[in-house]
């Protein structure tokens, strides 16, 4: 019995790593939670530990992978909600320069890669070579642009 409470906490300890490293938003980690605790209250049993000691044993590992886990979740979750700052998503906002005249479809140059573009409104005739415009939304590999206006050149 000692070796299956030994390889239980092996195997948490193992899910709790895992949990750390997928996205899995805490569903390894109640499974190592789970199997850490039982592989500890095992262990002690099976070597010969009182109720008392296989108690305060199971408790303080629920605390400690509980709180690890909780730590691990919490931080998954933020990385979750935060604003894609790479990729096509990444650009909306962004200001860059007309490459090529948009008729309907052109090319602009925006942080450091030219891309296909076409004009969301229909100033598309008006945007010329040079002119600085604004990234509205991002359709496969074509952005959508408007003419940028002044307060959006100087941050």
């Amino acid at each position: 019995m000692v070796t299956l409470g030994i390889v239980l906490l092996l195997m948490g300890a193992a899910l709790l790593v895992a949990e750390a490293h997928l996205p899995t938003y805490g569903a390894l980690g109640l499974a190592g939670l789970a199997s850490l605790v039982a592989g500890g209250v095992i262990a002690v049993e099976a070597a010969g530990g009182g109720p008392a000691l296989v108690l305060v044993v199971g408790a303080a590992l629920a605390l400690t992978a509980g709180l690890v886990l909780a730590i691990m979740v919490r931080g998954a979750a933020a990385v979750v909600r935060r604003p894609p700052r790479t990729g096509g998503e990444g650009l909306v906002g962004h200001v860059g320069v007309v490459r090529h005249v948009l008729e309907p479809v052109g090319q602009v140059y925006v942080d450091g890669a030219l891309w296909r573009a076409q004009s969301t409104w229909d100033d598309a005739d008006s945007l010329r070579e040079g002119d600085r415009v604004v990234v509205e939304d991002i359709h496969g590999l074509t952005l959508s642009v408007r003419r940028a206006e002044e307060w959006e050149l100087h941050p």
